[in-house]
């Protein structure tokens, strides 16, 4: 393995999940983690920012053209540590909808999850228990 390749210390560095309205898209998102996210636009995109802690690792709510919510695209897991289900618990009383309840994965990898949010996409969530 190259020195380069060494230094990489996260799997994923960015995503992106596509919207239609950004504001609702938004509200939903810090409903169910009870966070707030960043708004802005960039590059002809309407954007919301995960806070990332200074983490090398980050996401965006994004509406654009060239992005179109799917629950058949490429399916990402957001952090719901500690217990997914305090998460999940608040999906359906903001309007998405849960397609897998939590569900074991094992012991050592945790638990995992899956909702629809309010714009149609299929989002995943992971936690340690």
């Amino acid at each position: 393995m190259s020195e380069k390749m060494s230094e990489v210390t996260n799997a994923l560095n960015w995503c992106e999940i596509p919207v239609k309205n950004t504001d609702a898209a938004k509200k939903f998102y810090e409903q169910i983690f009870e966070i707030q996210l960043h708004s802005m636009d960039m590059m002809g995109m309407k954007m919301s920012m995960f806070p990332a802690n200074n983490s090398k690792v980050g996401g965006a709510l994004v509406e654009s053209p060239m992005h179109q919510p799917s629950e058949s695209s490429s399916i990402i897991y957001l952090n719901a540590n500690p217990d997914l289900q305090l998460v999940l618990d608040r999906v359906e009383k903001v309007g998405g909808k849960i397609i897998m309840p939590k569900t074991l994965i094992t012991e050592e990898n945790g638990y995992m999850a899956f909702f629809t949010d309010t714009e149609g996409n299929k989002v995943g969530l992971h936690s340690n228990k």
